[in-house]
């Protein structure tokens, strides 16, 4: 054995002793902030009443603070991962919070609640939309996580709609990069594919993709992209086009990976919930309004965020459920409803307006 070689071995266990080391105290400090949360829990529950354990804003404002602090070489948003589930772990030590998705186990919709809430929370699945909406309002879950936009198939109109007749607040926003997968199971044969199942919106993000590389093969729409992975488990001739999560969960063999035509297909989805979420320095706030049928009414509602300032970042129609030919308008915007300029533009918007609806002011998406 060359001096060199005994040199790096001594080396390697040196730095493996400092690695031990290091775990050791980031074990320390890791359940030292596990025991400060069941005392805050133990205060919250002391002074009695609803206690809100889960803060939108303040989880917002850890995240922000850790990927500021962040020197590297890890990325900020890496670290932020790694916050995010030391968090979910020391909140369910105060109360597992309950979160409803727009299931099955295995879509999109599932891994953005798992990116905003850490593994530690309590999910549960559901059919629809309406579902989510109505578990949340009946209390039986905490929040819901529900898709509202598509970077390249636009808005989710379903979602919008909800909002006409729920009284819930949006308490969050995550937004999570999609990338397709064309998938088959061990029974497949892989020249012989004649149906590929997935979502419509799948399958349109991926129209390019499969006009080039199977034309002649029948699309088949479905509920979900995790449907489609379950359906293709028995059938020799068919493939799935879903994510990495369904891949994983139902056993299936990807085939081609990132089929979506955009590079930078993503979705939006929002938190909802029944409380207002206070400021936390960086925040959106989205908001439903209903016009008098009248010339000059998208002029008379957009005039007044143009001139106290306000950055409007998405403006959305869809028909009123009061009466034909009759719209409501869904608008987002950068900053808090409470904040001086966007309380003065939403007093004058109220004045031209029919109906003016805040659905919430939230922490803009951090992960």
């Amino acid at each position: 054995m060359t001096e060199e070689t005994v040199s790096g071995d001594q080396r390697l266990l040196e730095l493996r002793n400092r690695i031990d080391s290091i775990d050791g105290d980031i074990a320390r400090l890791i359940s030292e902030r596990a025991n400060c949360a069941l005392a805050v829990a133990a205060v919250k529950k002391a002074t009695g009443g609803d206690a809100l354990y889960y803060r939108p804003e303040r989880e917002a404002q850890v995240l922000r603070r850790a990927m500021e602090r962040n020197s590297g070489p890890l990325t900020d948003e890496e670290m932020a991962r790694l916050f995010r589930e030391i968090m979910s772990a020391c909140l369910a030590l105060e109360e597992p919070v309950k979160v409803a998705y727009l299931g099955p186990e295995g879509t999109f919709t599932q891994q953005a609640a798992l990116k905003h809430f850490g593994n530690s929370a309590q999910s549960r699945p559901l059919a629809v939309i309406d579902e989510v909406f109505r578990e949340v309002e009946a209390g039986a879950v905490n929040y819901g996580v529900v898709p509202v936009e598509n970077s390249t198939e636009g808005v989710i109109n379903h979602t919008l709609d909800n909002f006409m007749t729920s009284n819930l607040y949006i308490c969050g926003e995550v937004e999570l990069r999609i990338h397709h997968h064309l998938m088959i199971s061990d029974v497949t044969r892989a020249d012989a594919i004649t149906r590929i199942y997935s979502h419509a919106q799948s399958l349109a993000q991926c129209r390019k993709w499969l006009d080039a590389h199977y034309p002649n093969v029948e699309r088949v729409a479905v509920a979900s992209n995790a449907d489609a992975a379950v359906r293709v488990k028995g059938e020799w001739n068919a493939a799935a086009i879903a994510g990495d999560m369904a891949a994983e969960l139902y056993g299936l063999k990807i085939l081609s990976g990132k089929i979506e035509d955009r590079p930078d297909n993503s979705t939006r989805f929002l938190i909802i919930g029944t409380q207002e979420v206070p400021a936390s320095g960086d925040d959106k706030t989205s908001l439903m309004v209903s016009m008098r049928n009248e010339p000059g009414a998208l002029h008379n509602l957009l005039e007044p965020f143009r001139r106290f300032g306000v950055d409007l970042t998405r403006v959305e129609t869809r028909p009123s459920q009061s009466g034909n030919w009759n719209y409501v308008f869904f608008i987002d915007f950068v900053g808090h409803r409470d904040t001086k300029n966007i309380a003065s533009a939403l007093r004058e918007v109220g004045v031209c307006a029919s109906d003016v609806k805040v659905l919430g002011s939230y922490p803009r998406g951090v992960l």
